[in-house]
Parts: structure tokens; C-alpha cells; sequence
């Protein structure tokens, strides 16, 4: 049953149940079964294994302690810590109060937000919890909808992240990169250079980057989207609150009337230089030879460096914390402790979410999916011309079904240069692109992607309704893309897609805007 059309049975049921159940650990929870079942080929006990290895893989990994998931988690915890400290010392409150007075309205809220997205481009993990943390005081304050940050911070973590070479992504893609460049004897371009050229043809990013601006400016809204903002506008309430709340400190506490803006200014500057000087150091200690940034960051261990920039942000969350204990007397001591529960237990159901999500991929993996959708874009016989926007939308289904952008890397940018080995190698870069994009889009729409539960648990927000909120516009970006991409193949311009996108987003807001005022008369 492996590397066959079965392996997408697990995914496509686990992503139908939650579109229908709304209810995510049990559609991760039958997924994760029918992945062991037809990896066991029925065996009940084969199967129990199959599934405690699964499990326990997340934590032991070849016999060793799987530091990478165990320091994610970790750091989701110290984050939920350090945000209900902050609430506790009146920072969020001081904060809100302040960017009322700067943020003056809806829009500016929304596109402070993204802006804080693309500056915080180091890894799409720290993007999206700590611009969360940053913006939420902002947008709650402006009525703007928790599903709208969500799809702001998840149109600006993993976008970004993909086209910008100092990043965690980006010596991760460029290693790929050099692989399919080397197997194919390509010795006119290096990997590095390759990538800079390919991030003008990611059309996707642009697409969805320009949306995520254009909507904020504009205030066009559609899909189920648009009910939320309605909500929000109308009633003050930013999220459903009869739903499940991933990294809302829940629990009423009391918030320190003597809080000041950096109260939670400092704890998030510490956080960001903590795991920037963490990941220089890691990645500086592991590179042999000459050190560059981009040896650097291929080379740091990006959730080590999370969890030490974490217990730096919450070093100094403690000690702002004691400052409003001793000098202005405006916190009970006690309060520390129950800042530490609350916030531990705020992260409970994001940290569920992702183990069960984790568990999927795993067994997906060892089902071959991913290898599967992968032969099925490489055995295809297509007009060359088509190759970007097939790669495009194979990578897409593919990240989609497997919940991983990094898997669908690994597996589809060798053979996209397999493909055009032997069809025409003047598309390399914009078929290499084509996958970057597609599988960044479908990771995007994903439930079970990592990224997209950290953005809703950045956001403080219900994870289906962001997945179900920002559907509509990632598939939007992605039929502009598609459009983009088939430019390209046929013209061989990459200016032509860039263009081409652009007069297609024109259109759609226009016809949104037209649309908006039609409704308001």
C-alpha cells in the first residue's frame, strides 16, 4: 500500500473530517489509525507498534532525544508563559492603549501587522508566534477579527521565509538547490545565485504578500471571512469565544494598573535578540572553514536557538514582573506561580494539536505520499511549457495532503530538475521556483501543517477558523499564480507572469471594491 494511490487515503480523510467535524485532534486521531492500519496491511498488533513508534519517534529519534520537536514544544510553553506574565504586568493593556493613540484605525492595524511579518523573517516559527504577540493588542483594540491576524501572520511567516536567503529556509532550500545543480553537471550558476534569481519567479509569494496589503488597504473582505470582520466591527469580540482558543491566556487575572509599553516591548526584544545571538552562535560553532552568514544559518540549530531566546524573553519577563512587585506594589508575589500555570495551560491545545499533526506526517512519510504525488508530476508527458505550472500545482497537492512545505522540497526539487534535464533546461529556475511556490501554498491551506497551527495559535485564534477563513484567499493567490506560471512557461519571461499577476489583482479588487459599494448603497 505504500508509494500507491492508498497513501492519500490518511491525508484527504483527516483534511475532509476536519472541513466537516470542525474538530481537529479527532480527524488527526482517525488519520493517524487508517495510517497505521494500512501500514500494518490490518495486522491490529503490527499496528499498535506501528503507531507507538510513530509516537514516540517525535520525542526519540534513532535512539537519541529528538531535540528539534522537543525544543519547539518547549519554546511553545515558555511563550505561553511569557505572554501572561506580560498580561499580568499591564503590558498588553499599556501597549493597546498606546497603539490607539499611533494605529489610528482599522487598516493601519492590519498592515502594522504584516509589516511585522516581513521584518521578522529569520524562521516561520519565531514569525509567526511572536508577531502575534506583538500585533494582537493592536488589531483586538481596532475590532479587527483574530482570523484575519491569523491569515496575516501566515501570509507573512512561510512567504517570506522562502524567499529570503538569511533564513533557516532559505540555506535549506539552497542546499537543495546545489544537489539538483550538481547531479545535472549545471556549472555556470551557483546555488546561492540560483536562488536570488529564483525569487522574483515565486510568484505566489508576491501574489499572496500583495493581497494581504491590498484587503487591509481596501477593507474588501469575502468568503467566511468577511462574517468575522462583521463580527468583530459590530460586537467588539475578536473570535468566537463558544470555540477552542489556541494561546489564549483564558484564565481572568489580574492585569497591573502601573504597566507600561515595555513591559511587553522588552520581554519580545529580548526574545528576537536571544534567538538571533543564539542561532549566530550555534550556527558559528557548527561551520568549519571559512564563516559566512549564509554557513551561519544552514548550519544553527534554528528550535535550540528558540528555546534559549525564549528563556531569555522570559528572564526578563520576570524581572519587569518583580519590578511591579517591589516598586510599585501593583502585583501579589504569588502571582508568578499563576502565571506560569496559566500560561502552560493557555499552550495546551496548540502543543495536542501539533504532536497529532506530527504523529500524521510521520506515518503519511512512511506510507510514501509524498513520493507517490512525486512520480505522478514526473511520469506525466507535458508539453514543456506547462512544466512550471504543473510543478506548481503538483507541489501544492502534494504539501497540502503531507501538511510539510520542507518535505515537498526535498522530494519534488530533484525531480523538477530530473524533468527538465530532458525537456528543456532554460526552465530550471522557473520550474525550481514553480515547487518553492507550490509547496509554500499548499503547507499555506494545509490543517495539518506545523506553520498554519502555530499562525493560529499566534493569533490566539480557533484553528479551523483560520484554516477555513483563509482558504478562499490562498486559493485565490494560487489561480493567479497558476496564471502567472503558465505566462511563464509559454513566453519564457518572468517579467510577463510578474505583470500578468498584477493586472489580475487589479481586476479582482476592482471588481471586489465595485462589489463592496454596490452592497453599501
Amino acid at each position: 500500500m505504500e508509494n500507491s494511490i492508498l497513501s492519500l487515503l490518511p491525508p484527504i480523510l483527516a483534511i475532509v473530517m476536519v472541513i466537516i467535524t470542525k474538530r481537529v485532534l479527532l480527524s488527526l486521531g482517525t488519520g493517524i489509525i487508517v495510517s497505521a492500519f494500512l501500514l500494518s496491511k490490518g495486522n491490529i498488533s503490527e499496528g499498535v507498534t506501528i503507531l507507538w513508534e510513530a509516537v514516540k519517534g517525535i520525542f526519540i529519534d534513532e535512539g537519541a532525544m529528538n531535540t528539534w520537536n522537543i525544543y519547539i514544544l518547549l519554546f511553545l510553553f515558555l511563550l505561553g508563559i511569557i505572554t501572561a506574565l506580560i498580561n499580568i504586568c499591564g503590558g498588553s493593556r499599556a501597549f493597546g492603549e498606546w497603539a490607539m493613540t499611533k494605529v489610528k484605525n482599522r487598516a493601519g492595524a492590519q498592515i502594522l501587522a504584516a509589516v511585522f511579518g516581513i521584518i521578522i523573517f529569520i524562521d516561520d516559527y519565531f514569525n509567526a508566534l511572536a508577531v502575534g504577540q506583538v500585533a494582537r493588542p493592536i488589531t483586538d483594540r481596532h475590532r479587527v477579527s483574530r482570523a484575519k491576524l491569523a491569515y496575516i501572520i501566515d501570509s507573512t511567516s512561510a512567504p517570506v521565509c522562502v524567499v529570503s536567503p538569511i533564513s533557516s529556509w532559505g540555506a535549506f532550500i539552497i542546499g537543495i538547490i546545489g544537489t539538483v545543480l550538481v547531479s545535472h553537471q549545471v556549472t555556470n550558476i551557483s546555488a546561492f545565485t540560483a536562488f536570488i534569481k529564483m525569487i522574483p519567479m515565486n510568484l505566489y509569494v508576491w501574489t499572496t504578500l500583495a493581497m494581504v496589503f491590498i484587503i487591509a488597504w481596501k477593507n474588501v473582505d469575502f468568503g467566511s471571512m468577511k462574517k468575522h470582520e462583521e463580527r468583530a466591527i459590530s460586537t467588539g469580540m475578536p473570535y468566537d469565544p463558544n470555540k477552542t482558543i489556541q494561546g489564549e491566556v483564558k484564565d481572568e487575572l489580574p492585569i497591573s494598573d502601573k504597566g507600561k509599553v515595555g513591559d511587553l516591548l522588552w520581554p519580545i526584544i529580548a526574545l528576537f535578540v536571544g534567538t538571533l545571538g543564539a542561532i549566530f552562535w550555534s550556527g558559528i560553532g557548527a561551520t568549519e572553514g571559512k564563516i559566512t552568514i549564509m554557513e551561519i544559518f544552514g548550519n544553527a540549530d534554528v528550535s535550540e536557538a528558540l528555546v534559549i531566546g525564549g528563556l531569555v524573553g522570559l528572564v526578563v519577563t520576570i524581572s519587569l514582573f518583580f519590578r511591579q512587585y517591589i516598586k510599585y506594589r501593583s502585583v501579589k508575589r504569588g502571582l508568578l506561580f499563576t502565571g506560569i500555570r496559566v500560561g502552560i495551560k493557555s499552550m495546551m491545545p496548540a502543543v495536542l494539536i501539533l504532536l497529532f499533526a506530527w504523529a500524521i506526517i510521520t506515518l503519511i512519510d512512511e506510507l510514501g505520499t509524498g513520493l507517490y504525488l512525486g512520480s505522478l508530476v514526473e511520469k506525466s508527458q507535458m508539453n514543456p511549457a506547462f512544466l512550471p505550472v504543473i510543478l506548481f500545482l503538483g507541489a501544492a497537492g502534494m504539501a497540502f495532503a503531507t501538511g510539510t512545505s520542507w518535505g515537498s522540497f526535498g522530494i519534488l526539487l530533484p525531480i523538477a530538475g530530473q524533468i527538465v534535464s530532458v525537456t528543456d533546461m532554460s526552465l530550471l529556475l522557473p520550474a525550481l521556483a514553480a515547487v518553492l511556490a507550490g509547496a509554500v501554498m499548499g503547507d499555506h491551506c494545509s490543517p495539518i501543517s506545523d506553520t498554519t497551527i502555530l499562525s493560529s495559535t499566534g493569533a490566539a485564534c480557533n484553528h479551523i477558523d483560520h484554516v477555513m477563513t483563509q482558504l478562499p484567499y490562498a486559493l485565490v493567490s494560487a489561480a493567479i499564480s497558476a496564471i502567472g506560471y503558465l505566462v511563464i512557461g509559454l513566453t519564457d519571461s518572468t517579467i510577463l507572469g510578474l505583470i500578468t499577476i498584477m493586472i489580475l489583482l487589479i481586476v479582482l479588487f476592482t471588481a471586489l471594491s465595485k462589489r463592496k459599494n454596490m452592497n453599501i448603497e
